[in-house]
């Protein structure tokens, strides 16, 4: 077993309630964690026997061009996204970081974990 990283995935998204949300946009980060079983591609050595990380961040990338009201909810998609994807991996979690949220006082970021 194994696990694979892919974090600092930094993109500008329009997630929120607040209506210009949907208009501004703000700035996400996202990390993925992936539990996966590392013999197939220790004794390959082949990319198809594991989790290529550039799927994964175009995955990431295509969820969150998709306007959600919740972070949660984004999060849950991408999650869904990479099982469908790869479903031989034991678990997946995917933190959805929104930096500078719009609140009533200084907040640097809120983020929701969602595993999978």
């Amino acid at each position: 077993m194994g696990i694979i990283r892919v974090d600092g995935i930094r993109l500008r998204a329009y997630h929120g309630c607040l209506p210009e949300e949907g208009i501004v946009g703000g700035d996400y980060v996202v990390n993925v964690r992936i539990d996966v079983d590392f013999a197939p591609s220790v004794k390959s050595d082949e990319l198809d026997d594991t989790v290529d990380y550039c799927v994964v961040f175009e995955l990431v990338k295509q969820e969150m061009a998709i306007r959600s009201k919740l972070i949660e909810h984004v999060a849950h998609r991408i999650v869904t996204q990479l099982r469908n994807r790869y479903p031989a991996v034991n678990e997946f979690e995917v933190e959805v970081v929104k930096i500078v949220p719009p609140m009533n006082g200084p907040v640097d970021k809120v983020s929701v974990l969602v595993k999978g």
